[in-house]
C-alpha cells in the first residue's frame, strides 16, 4: 500500500491532520517530529517542517531516505497573486518556481537554479485531478485554482512585488516552501502536489498572523487532504 508523506511548514497546518492518525509513532529527526501512523485508513507520515526552503528540502529528502514515501503532499496557507483567487480558496500547484533564485547574469532563466534543465517543477496530474474532484465534493462553498505555485524564503506583502510576481512566473499564489518540496521531490521521482489555501491577498492586507482566521483556512485543506487519501 502507497505511503503518503504530507508536510505543513507551521503546526496549525499539520496538528489537526496528528490528531486524526492512529497506530502513531514519532520519530526526531533534524529537529522534526515525524509522525507515522495511519491515516484515513493509509500509511501517512505527517509532519511540520519549519518555515522557509532549506527546512522544506530537508524535511522531503527525509520523508525519501527514511521513510520511502509514494506520494508527498504540501499543505498549508499562501498569499494570491490573483485578484479572482480570494481568501478561502485553493490553490493546487500545476508546478512551482523559486522566485528568489536568479541566476540570469549567467543565461539562466529566472527561477532556473544552475545546472538544472528546467526551471520549474510539475506536480502529479494524478494528484491534481483527484484534489479537484475531491475539493468540489468536500469544501463547495470555495473556488479551486490549478496554476504556478511561486516560493521564496521572504514574506510578500507589496504590491509591487505581487505584480511582478504574477507578471513574471504566471504565479497564483506565493508562499515560502512548495517549489523546495518539488525540486526535492522532482529529483527523487516522487510524485508531489502543493496544496495552498488562500489567507492573504499578499497586498499588505495580510492576515495570515490571525490565528482564528488561519486556522479556519487550513480546515479546508484538511479536508481535501483527508479526502484524497480516502481515494489514493
Amino acid at each position: 500500500m502507497s505511503i503518503i508523506g504530507i508536510i505543513g511548514a507551521m503546526d496549525q497546518e499539520v496538528a489537526e491532520l496528528k490528531n486524526l492518525m492512529s497506530e502513531v509513532n514519532v520519530k526526531e529527526k533534524a529537529g522534526m517530529e515525524f509522525y507515522r501512523g495511519v491515516l484515513e485508513g493509509k500509511p501517512a507520515v505527517v509532519v511540520q517542517s519549519g518555515v522557509g526552503k532549506v527546512n522544506a528540502a530537508m524535511c522531503t529528502q527525509i520523508l525519501a531516505d527514511d521513510f520511502h514515501v509514494d506520494y508527498i503532499i504540501n499543505t498549508g496557507i499562501a498569499g494570491s497573486l490573483q485578484n479572482r483567487i480570494d481568501i478561502g480558496d485553493i490553490v493546487l500547484s500545476s508546478e512551482a518556481v523559486q522566485h528568489d533564485m536568479d541566476a540570469t547574469v549567467w543565461g539562466y532563466q529566472p527561477g532556473q537554479v544552475p545546472g538544472m534543465d528546467t526551471y520549474k517543477f510539475p506536480a502529479s496530474e494524478k494528484l491534481i485531478e483527484l484534489a479537484e474532484k475531491v475539493n468540489a465534493v468536500v469544501n463547495p462553498d470555495i473556488h479551486t485554482f490549478r496554476g504556478m505555485v511561486v516560493s521564496g524564503d521572504q514574506f510578500i506583502s507589496d504590491h509591487q512585488v505581487k505584480a511582478k510576481l504574477a507578471e513574471q512566473f504566471g504565479g497564483y499564489c506565493t508562499e515560502m516552501e512548495g517549489a523546495a518540496i518539488a525540486q526535492t521531490a522532482w529529483r527523487n521521482q516522487i510524485p508531489f502536489l502543493i496544496i495552498r489555501v488562500i489567507s492573504d491577498k499578499a497586498d499588505g492586507s495580510a492576515v495570515a498572523d490571525d490565528n482564528s482566521f488561519t486556522d479556519g483556512c487550513v480546515k479546508h485543506c484538511v479536508r481535501l487532504v483527508c479526502g484524497m487519501l480516502k481515494k489514493i
